[in-house]
């Protein structure tokens, strides 16, 4: 996000999942927090995903600051199904079905 490669959206996205996971994690007792928090990290797996094909500069015009951008933004990607997995953990511990 802070290197301008990639569009605000995906800067958007990522943040306002990241506000309802805080929301989640703060109201114990709230399912609604919870299935919003993983229908939004489902969501910006499918969006990041789109976001990263569209936005990926060619070889010849990548510097550091890119290189080490993107390859953040790819490790994010590889980490959300687990966080989905957390998520939905959390949600059968507090009721969910």
């Amino acid at each position: 996000c802070m290197n301008y490669m990639l569009p605000a959206s995906y800067a958007w996205g990522n943040f306002s999942v990241l506000a309802v996971g805080i929301w989640a994690i703060v109201q114990r007792d709230s399912l609604d927090a919870v299935m919003m928090f993983l229908t939004g990290l489902l969501l910006t797996v499918l969006t990041d995903i789109i976001h990263i094909s569209i936005f990926y500069p060619p070889n010849n015009y990548l510097t550091d600051a890119n290189r080490f951008s993107i390859g953040m933004a790819i490790f994010s990607l590889l980490l959300k199904p687990v966080s989905c997995y957390l998520v939905y953990r959390m949600y059968r511990e507090r009721g969910g079905e």
